[in-house]
């Protein structure tokens, strides 16, 4: 008798304990991401989002970084509510990369019954974010506690490498033009180019944005007036004006430059910004909003220009 109740338990007890993550084990980070840890067995790097997920795609972990005062302001709430709200209560814990808060709490994707646990991490200059989703039928393998001990092997890197980061971009960075500091805003879909950096502020030297925005017009008086408007959106700059907005071509296709004076920065830095549309008929169309002190503006204007000029195709 003692037989037959030791071997499923035996069992089970195997099956529970394989869904923790091997604490030797070395953390994997998500392309382009400064953050990392040791996925749950069973989970592995996600096809179509930053992080993991199981071979049915019904277990999730989402890894991704926001602004640095998102740690803080995590803090600042648990510390003024420690008990939570609407039924959920924050825990905290502590990981490789510091202490982390985290909560935990049940929910429905479509109809199906889900736990979501959500965490944030301290970073050099950003704060990591883990979101874990675990369907009502997975949830005896991948426990609480397990997720719990997942979360406990999140570490950061200081740096990833820029040949990482632009490699995950859908086109070709040939030429850099001396910039030093290579920075993913959105992975695969928008990066920076600055001789400043995270800790000491872009706005007071030169800094490039390269990414693709969505549906463009396709009409040329749209495209002037698009362009326009999107200059004066330019998030972090004031008091702007449009110097000059006209049509060019870049590397062979139709294209618009636009240029704004204006100030930037905690210091009203004297700024002027030029954003380069290049117009992809019935495609993602790639826009590059390029900014530099006034006073350094000659130099900086041809660095921008040969990175413009070496964006290529992938493929």
């Amino acid at each position: 008798m003692p037989m037959k109740l030791t071997r499923p338990l035996a069992a089970l007890a195997l099956l529970v304990a394989t869904a923790f993550p091997a604490l030797s084990a070395d953390a994997v980070f998500p392309p382009g991401l400064r953050l990392g840890m040791v996925p749950l067995v069973g989970l592995n790097t996600a096809k179509t989002f930053p992080g993991f997920e199981s071979e049915d795609g019904s277990v999730k972990v989402l890894i991704t970084e926001l602004p640095p005062a998102a740690y803080g302001e995590v803090v600042g709430a648990f510390n003024a509510n420690p008990a939570g709200s609407n039924g959920i209560k924050p825990d905290k814990i502590e990981t490789l990369a510091g202490l982390a808060y985290f909560t935990t709490e049940s929910g429905k994707a479509g109809t199906t019954p889900v736990k979501r646990y959500s965490m944030i991490v301290p970073g050099t200059g950003f704060s990591g974010y883990v979101a874990v989703q675990v369907p009502e039928n997975a949830s005896k393998i991948y426990t609480d506690e397990a997720v719990r001990q997942m979360f406990a092997t999140a570490v950061t890197r200081k740096e990833v490498s820029a040949d990482e980061q632009i490699g995950l971009m859908p086109f070709k960075i040939t030429d850099l033009a001396s910039f030093k500091d290579i920075r993913t805003l959105v992975p695969g879909s928008s990066i920076i180019l600055a001789d400043g950096n995270e800790s000491s502020g872009y706005e007071s030297k030169p800094f490039m944005i390269l990414g693709l925005i969505g549906a463009t017009p396709q009409q040329a008086d749209d495209r002037a007036r698009f362009a326009q408007e999107a200059a004066l959106q330019i998030p972090g700059v004031r008091e702007s004006r449009v110097t000059m907005s006209e049509p060019i071509r870049i590397n062979g296709q139709p294209g618009f430059e636009t240029r704004i004076d204006g100030v930037s920065g905690k210091d009203k830095t004297p700024v002027t910004v030029v954003q380069w549309i290049r117009f992809a008929p019935g495609g993602a169309s790639l826009r590059i909003i390029a900014s530099a002190p006034r006073d350094q503006w000659p130099d900086a204007f041809t660095r921008f220009r040969a990175v413009r000029d070496g964006i290529q195709p992938k493929g």
